[in-house]
């Protein structure tokens, strides 16, 4: 439980500490702040550079199809190298770090080039080597150039052709070898991307819908079950008597109805606080774009009691004629309900906030870090959403691409400069394990071992992990938190027991401790060895390593919130779950805090740690771990849907390896914030 901190001195109280904290942290940080001054000696003369892993691990002799057709035209992304990246990321420390006298002193995306992006002439010279292989640049920015061409043209720029593979039953292509870039243009180039088919392996959104938002007392079976789905308005209110006996002895509670934004702000208690956001510009990053989604916003906005978008309030950065991998990404329609979900959920918490919807044009990573991009070379807002994630390590398509993972880490780290933070959600399948695999409804099934998912995983972002949420009543009191981790059972068709029981693990909130990345300077302290030092593998790693979530708010699939949209020209509404929903929460949360600071807070992890030391967030425990009590479970009925009774029972706090302890833990991070996380950033 948070401490809580009376609005008279709160501000007062939490800042000294804060600053008392932070001075003591100047210890911790890792390396030297102070920016050292470029080196005078001579470069060493620039040698040709071969990009590893461009030629992907499954693009095997025996697979290989011989050279695709002379006609065929592909695409590729080569991302350019900053000029001083170890300069760049020791610039984003220092801004970041309340114990750092360069702290909040934020500067422009033009002083991040000028300072530690590529030159002009070097940007020139990559542009001139791909055109005199008669590749066309699609797009060129400092960040990243799109190119296409043909096969005989991909050659002559990259030093392979590109082949084409048969692989499990899929025709793909991809270069023949690894990519290798010249050496005139190689210091100003970071590497190369998207020579090869993705073979399903891109960013998802990280929700599921649930029709669980009608409450209806219904007709019963003959075992006293309704027919017609019902739900409560908050936890305990209707218990499902006749219900097969579960994890525990009498009747079990049905799910809860679908939140609200209102129920959302008193349980978290914004409400309290009367912030809204005002000042602040929350964007949102998701692949296309719904056509409908102002429209859908304001419907639900006040259907539900609270105000539509004001004029201007809300605008989209859209390229329609850029879209594409349409059919491998789910296209527009396969992604409206994500953008629906995260507009609504800022706009619902933050109900002043500006909002600015920038749609990727594929699912793809260049084009979402091509979206990202946009927003910190452009300064769109103060805080970024992003409810999608990938895992780094596959079994079949080969390791995420290093220059992709690299290009990413220098947007975040551009944003930090400028003052702008980024949110992810961690995930919907719990470790990301191939056990957790086997049955989650949200995972990727080409998972090799547990891992966590990236980006949320970057050092330089906010991973925002899910719990399921329970209320004292319907207006929204706060009643318990448990991390987002389920098992499910079936009803049997005669009603009388539940298959299989216990249940298997369905849905759960991502986290764990990185393979990847080293233990940021903010997490020393607060993380505990036993995780930053155990790998999810767990072997034993001598480096402390990043360890995430870092927060986590309500996304349990069984704790779902309320979405609309429009579908085939009807607006409908129905539940949704998953951390998709924890991540526009928290961004919204920070907007509202921005309100309250009157001044941008930047990239949020380090002040996010340090009030964890003062107990503003909630902590998050799972009984069940502690005590090794049943769990927590309830009965979800959706009624008969296609001649079927539809009726689930769901354990929570069961998030595979990842578990809820008191403190910082892998499955809720320093817990879900509270009034008091708001009210410290009162001047």
């Amino acid at each position: 439980m948070g401490v809580v901190i009376t609005r008279n001195n709160s501000s007062r109280v939490s800042r000294a500490r804060i600053a008392t904290i932070a001075t003591a942290s100047l210890a911790l940080a890792s390396g030297s702040l102070a920016l050292a001054a470029p080196s005078q000696a001579s470069a060493p003369a620039p040698v040709a550079k071969a990009v590893a892993g461009s030629h992907p691990a499954w693009a095997t002799h025996t697979a290989d199809q011989g050279t695709a057709p002379a006609a065929a035209t592909f695409t590729g992304t080569v991302y350019l190298a900053m000029r001083d990246s170890a300069g760049l990321a020791a610039y984003a420390q220092a801004v970041s770090d309340p114990s750092s006298p360069q702290y909040r002193k934020f500067q422009s995306a033009a002083f991040v080039r000028s300072q530690f992006g590529p030159t002009d002439a070097s940007v020139a010279k990559v542009n001139a080597w791909l055109k005199g292989a008669g590749l066309s640049v699609e797009s060129s920015s400092w960040h990243a150039i799109s190119v296409s061409g043909t096969s005989a043209q991909m050659a002559k720029a990259f030093g392979t052709t590109i082949h084409e593979y048969r692989v499990a039953g899929q025709q793909a292509h991809a270069p023949a070898a690894d990519v290798v870039i010249p050496a005139d243009v190689a210091p100003y180039v970071l590497g190369v991307a998207d020579l090869s088919s993705t073979l399903g392996s891109h960013a998802k959104p990280d929700s599921v819908t649930v029709n669980n938002t009608i409450a209806a007392p219904g007709s019963k079976t003959g075992g006293g079950l309704p027919t017609t789905a019902t739900c409560s308005d908050y936890w305990g209110q209707k218990t499902a008597k006749g219900a097969p006996q579960g994890y525990t002895k009498g009747a079990v509670p049905f799910d809860q109805c679908s939140f609200v934004p209102s129920q959302l702000r008193k349980a978290y208690g914004i409400s309290a606080t009367h912030l809204t956001g005002k000042g602040a510009t929350v964007a949102i990053v998701d692949a296309y774009g719904s056509p409908t989604m102002l429209a859908d916003a304001n419907h639900f906005a006040t259907a539900h009691g609270d105000k539509a978008f004001r004029k201007g309030q809300y605008r989209e950065v859209v390229t329609p004629a850029n879209w594409n991998s349409q059919k491998a990404c789910g296209g527009p329609a396969g992604w409206a309900g994500e953008e629906s979900l995260d507009v609504e959920m800022v706009h619902g918490l933050a109900p002043d906030a500006n909002v600015v919807y920038v749609g990727a044009n594929s699912c793809n990573d260049s084009d979402l870090s091509a979206a990202l991009a946009n927003i910190v070379d452009h300064h769109l807002a103060d805080v970024v959403s992003n409810s999608w994630s990938e895992i780094m390590h596959t079994t079949d398509q080969g390791d995420m691409a290093k220059a992709q993972i690299a290009a990413y880490e220098t947007i975040f780290q551009q944003g930090a400069i400028e003052g702008i933070s980024f949110d992810f959600s961690s995930g919907d399948c719990g470790d990301e394990s191939p056990k957790a695999a086997a049955t989650g409804v949200n995972c990727q099934t080409d998972t090799p071992r547990a891992q966590v998912d990236y980006p949320s995983s970057s050092a330089w972002v906010t991973d925002v992990g899910g719990t399921a949420l329970g209320l004292k009543d319907k207006s929204g009191t706060y009643g318990f938190e448990t991390s987002m981790g389920t098992l499910r059972s079936v009803l049997s068709t005669d009603g009388k027991s539940w298959n299989p029981f216990p249940g298997q693990f369905y849905f759960g909130g991502g986290g764990g401790t990185s393979e990847d990345f080293a233990q940021p300077f903010y997490q020393k302290g607060v993380v505990p060895n036993a995780l930053s030092h155990t790998l999810m593998t767990g072997q034993h790693s001598k480096t402390a390593q990043r360890v995430t979530p870092d927060v986590a708010m309500n996304g349990d699939l069984y704790t779902s919130v309320l979405v609309g949209q429009t579908t085939a020209g009807v607006y409908s509404e129905g539940g949704v779950g998953g951390t998709s929903v924890a991540a526009p929460e928290f961004s919204a949360v920070q907007a509202d805090a921005i309100q309250a600071q009157g001044q941008a807070i930047g990239f949020a992890n380090p002040e996010i740690y340090l009030r964890a030391r003062l107990g503003v967030f909630r902590d998050v425990v799972n009984e069940r771990a502690l005590h090794h009590q049943a769990p927590l479970s309830n009965v979800a009925d959706f009624g008969v849907i296609g001649g079927q009774l539809k009726i689930r029972l769901a354990a929570f706090g069961e998030d595979t390896s990842l578990q809820a302890t008191r403190g910082f833990d892998d499955a809720t991070g320093v817990g879900s914030p509270t009034t008091a996380y708001l009210r410290s950033f009162l001047p």
